[in-house]
């Protein structure tokens, strides 16, 4: 792994923490859930309706409760994922309730779409789990949405996968799935397998359905990634320095809150923030401003101990053409080289989260893979520097027959899944561009994909509990 890229000085570090205690000391949050108040007020924080008041010190001593890296355990351990240190994983995108076509199309998603999207994360080298919500069912009742994508999940990839954050209840729903699938609560709160994604509402404030969300995972051991999206402009000062300190005041009420539950359980301290177009008045996401948010979020993390979330491929394209590339190279690698661990939105994002792409997810998951091999870097051992067959080889030869080519060319030269090295005239023979050479290849991978083996005892249990979770929930 290449050395960590700062945005940020030591002092600018100090002087974010500075600026986020003043804000929650003076401004205080609000927390709009009447048990984060009782716990919050046990410890001996003022609050006043619902906001909350902290005291530096408590902040800080809760802060540093939570552990620097954590294991999510997958149904298949070989899937098993370190989230903090130097590790990276990449996901899917994130709650979009719409899918772009090809042709530039735009229609709502569905349960298949979301099905198909698991799968693709399941088969794709480059997706390290298959993260949360990467297409909203819109065709199914909200009341039992998140039991379907929890389902999905679980029977469609042996990767890791997120839970509902959508009040206490459908978090308790995931968390039970998770139980039948890994024999129990108490071995996945020894062992967590499950995450979810905790949003703040910008500026200073939690609402009662992450707040839920939030307990019912602290409560039971699993991850949360606790995440705050500060619009610069709007939501947020329009200077990055303010909103940075805004954002950062959020997120470590939040982390403060989970430590103040259950202490040691496992967060992620999360950053979605970006800009406000002052144009449109609309949320921008492929730019450099939110690059170097999700930058400075790395360093802060860094500075309080914790692991790091970030945005991947983002961009506000509305189709899968330039725009779309260069901005989702550009974030993803932002987010990369600065040190994010947990990597939401690498792979089909359109749209400023509005939309998901197949073709774009075949892309990013190209783009992807070019940066984890970039990541990798240079490996200087007596081999790799060849001198042996460099003499060999000698002046005006070439190396292309040579064993030590067979031997290292495919552990050193990556082998592209989806770019086009041909000849101009092969190139023009096959006649297709990049979109058309993603949609032949998300269409392909589609049609070979098998799911893996689920125990049958385990598959009877969860469609029992889907059943009875089902009915429960249509009749009330």
């Amino acid at each position: 792994m290449l050395p960590k890229f700062n945005v940020l000085t030591p002092e600018q570090v100090n002087q974010v923490h500075e600026q986020s205690m003043r804000i929650l000391s003076e401004v205080g949050v609000v927390f709009e859930y009447q048990p984060a108040l009782d716990v919050l007020q046990a410890k001996g924080q003022r609050v006043e309706g619902q906001r909350v008041y902290f005291r530096r010190q408590f902040v800080e001593e809760q802060v540093a409760k939570a552990p620097a890296e954590f294991t999510l355990h997958a149904r298949n351990p070989e899937n098993n994922l370190v989230v903090g240190g130097d590790n990276i994983i990449y996901m899917p995108g994130y709650g979009a309730p719409f899918i772009h076509e090809a042709d530039g199309t735009k229609r709502s998603s569905f349960l298949d779409d979301f099905d198909n999207f698991v799968k693709l994360a399941h088969m794709s080298p480059a997706m390290h789990m298959t993260g949360g919500n990467a297409a909203e069912p819109t065709e199914i009742p909200d009341e039992i949405r998140h039991l379907k994508m929890v389902y999905s999940s679980i029977i469609h990839s042996d990767k890791c996968f997120m839970g509902s954050a959508s009040g206490y209840d459908k978090a308790s729903d995931s968390i039970e799935m998770a139980a039948l699938l890994f024999g129990g609560r108490e071995v996945i709160k020894e062992k967590p397998a499950l995450i979810c994604l905790v949003n703040s509402v910008t500026p200073l404030k939690y609402d009662d359905r992450m707040l839920g969300a939030l307990f019912a995972y602290a409560e039971a051991g699993q991850a949360v990634v606790i995440a705050s999206l500060v619009m610069a402009g709007s939501t947020g000062p329009a200077t990055m320095a303010g909103s940075l300190a805004l954002q950062n005041a959020e997120v470590l009420a939040g982390i403060t809150l989970a430590q103040s539950i259950n202490p040691g359980t496992p967060v992620v301290y999360g950053s979605t923030s970006a800009i406000t177009d002052m144009q449109t008045g609309s949320l921008s996401i492929g730019n450099p401003e939110g690059a170097l948010f999700t930058s400075a979020s790395a360093q802060m993390a860094r500075c309080y101990r914790v692991p790091s979330r970030g945005g991947g491929g983002l961009s506000d394209a509305k189709i899968v053409d330039a725009q779309a590339g260069y901005e989702s190279m550009m974030t993803l690698m932002a987010a990369s080289t600065t040190g994010i661990n947990f990597v939401l939105h690498t792979a089909g994002i359109l749209q400023y989260f509005m939309a998901m792409s197949y073709e774009k997810f075949i892309i990013d998951s190209e783009i992807a893979g070019m940066v984890l091999r970039y990541l990798k870097g240079i490996e200087f051992t007596e081999d790799k520097f060849a001198f042996d067959v460099i003499a060999k080889v000698g002046p005006g030869g070439h190396f292309l027959t040579q064993k030590h080519t067979k031997q290292n060319h495919a552990k050193e030269l990556r082998r592209t899944q989806l770019s086009d090295r041909l000849s101009y005239d092969g190139w023009a023979k096959e006649g297709l561009d990049t979109n058309k050479r993603a949609e032949r290849k998300w269409k392909t991978m589609l049609d070979e994909y098998q799911a893996p083996a689920l125990d049958s005892q385990i598959s009877q249990a969860l469609n029992d509990f889907m059943k009875k979770k089902t009915a429960e929930y249509l009749q009330s």
